[in-house]
């Protein structure tokens, strides 16, 4: 990893090549720099990686062994899990340089990886998310907070479909 990067996501030991397309592809469009995965289950199954339209074509997608040996020198460690203590995402600060980190499909986070966070935040929903839906969340919530974004037409008419010419 290069301290240029900005804002990358670690999933633990994912096992979905469609939820790792979703997270590729929400990088893509909120502007996330990379992807870094431990375990293996998920290349067991990336020869069925679903479609990213060639959004994320410049995402760094790494295979690791420990997410925290990637993490650069100006990032903060954010666990994003339902733990007792963490802080809301509709109230949390995304700092510049962030390292957002995931748990598993069918699992949690280990405790001693809560520990080591700088941060850890929830999203407040009735139930445990989808693993790209949650990262799409959180990307959308940080673009919110802290980007300067093109906004309404020249938004639309720089990254709609080509098939889309709607208009009102």
């Amino acid at each position: 990893m290069t301290d240029k990067s900005k804002v990358s996501i670690g999933l633990l030991n994912p096992k979905s090549p469609t939820n790792v397309g979703g997270i590729l592809r929400a990088c893509g469009c909120f502007g996330a720099d990379a992807v870094y995965f431990t375990g293996t289950r998920f290349a067991r199954a990336s020869k069925y990686q679903t479609d990213t339209k060639k959004i994320a074509q410049n995402i760094t997608l790494n295979a690791v062994s420990n997410l925290f040996d990637v993490v650069a020198e100006k990032q903060r460690v954010v666990c994003v899990e339902l733990v007792e203590g963490a802080s809301p995402l509709p109230q949390f600060v995304h700092p510049e340089f962030a390292f957002y980190i995931f748990g598993p499909e069918d699992g949690t986070l280990d405790q001693d990886i809560i520990n080591r966070a700088d941060d850890v935040v929830y999203v407040p929903t009735k139930g445990c998310m989808n693993l790209a839906a949650t990262v799409n969340v959180l990307l959308y919530d940080r673009l919110a907070k802290l980007s300067p974004t093109l906004e309404g037409d020249e938004l639309i008419r720089k990254y709609r479909d080509n098939n889309n010419r709607l208009s009102l």
